[in-house]
């Protein structure tokens, strides 16, 4: 039988320990580990567009990764971290989701799940909920994973390449008019401390100066940026402003950004994730189900 993921844990994590990793490599290695029959190793999941044990060792990578035992490095790779070398060195510890609740990193992103929806964490459902429940919450989860996915590739890449997101982001907001002319926008004026501007509809008639910062995560923005910015604007003579980040904003810059006259949106890490799973920027539609039910019209 496939392993759940929660008991890959600790199998991905030693397979992280000998190196960088990618879900493929951990495949082989772990089928063997359990004894797994070649029909077991070919099954696919029902959207027949990934094999089961690949996707229960993504799981397993992922979670690891929120609890900060792994990282990842570039496109679907992952090594282990010192956290993650130490955890192994206790060969009795169970690692599964209560383990990893001692790490304030995996509490934070179960906190993310749970304002998500309000009903659960992550992927774990209630088992009193009525299936399209648990559709709902198993859906927000994945989508929350997503995010989070999404947010470390922004942090690891070029400034360059976060701006470029920017721009896709607002253009499949409906904002702006071509991608070129977005792009000429964004990342190529950095004038007065604005990072961009694009049009707010095709013809130009009205503007959005836009300010991108890359951060990691946990350093937040603080509300001298948020001032930086209003003067910038203020320098422009506009009206309107969007403060993006990877991070997120302190609580005495959120209250500067509402106190101030202009009318600047502010936009931290889990807003950025949500909206780039929602426009489909950085990700892609893998599989549609579609919930039918009675019609009552064609009974009558």
């Amino acid at each position: 039988m496939i392993p759940d993921y929660q008991t890959l844990m600790r199998p991905v994590l030693e397979a992280a320990s000998q190196g960088e990793m990618q879900v493929s490599d951990c495949s082989d290695k772990i089928a063997d580990l359990f004894g797994l029959s070649d029909q077991e190793r070919s099954a696919l999941l029902p959207s027949g567009r990934q094999a089961i044990l690949n996707n229960r060792i993504h799981w397993a990578k992922f979670y690891l990764k929120e609890a900060g035992l792994v990282h990842f490095t570039k496109r679907g790779r992952f090594k282990i971290t010192p956290r993650g070398l130490e955890v192994l060195s206790d060969p009795s510890a169970k690692i599964d989701n209560t383990f990893l609740k001692q790490f304030p990193e995996f509490l934070a992103f179960q906190g993310r799940g749970k304002a998500a929806t309000e009903k659960s964490t992550a992927i774990e459902v209630s088992v009193s909920a009525t299936p399209e429940e648990i559709l709902q919450q198993a859906y927000d989860g994945i989508s929350a994973a997503l995010a989070s996915e999404l947010l470390d590739r922004l942090r690891n890449g070029t400034p360059a390449f976060f701006e470029r997101t920017i721009v896709s982001l607002l253009l499949a907001m409906g904002y702006g008019g071509s991608s070129e002319d977005a792009g000429r926008a964004i990342g190529q004026s950095g004038d007065d401390g604005v990072d961009g501007v694009i049009d707010q509809d095709p013809l130009g008639v009205d503007q959005i100066y836009v300010q991108a910062k890359r951060y990691a995560e946990g350093n937040s923005v603080g509300p001298s940026a948020i001032r930086d910015f209003f003067g910038s604007l203020s320098l422009k003579k506009a009206q309107k402003g969007i403060f993006v980040t990877t991070s997120g904003f302190s609580k005495s810059a959120t209250e500067t950004a509402r106190q101030i006259g202009a009318r600047i949106v502010l936009i931290d890490a889990e807003h950025l994730g949500r909206l780039m799973v929602r426009h489909n920027v950085g990700c892609r539609d893998q599989s549609v189900l579609h919930i039918k039910r009675i019609d009552e019209d064609f009974f009558d």
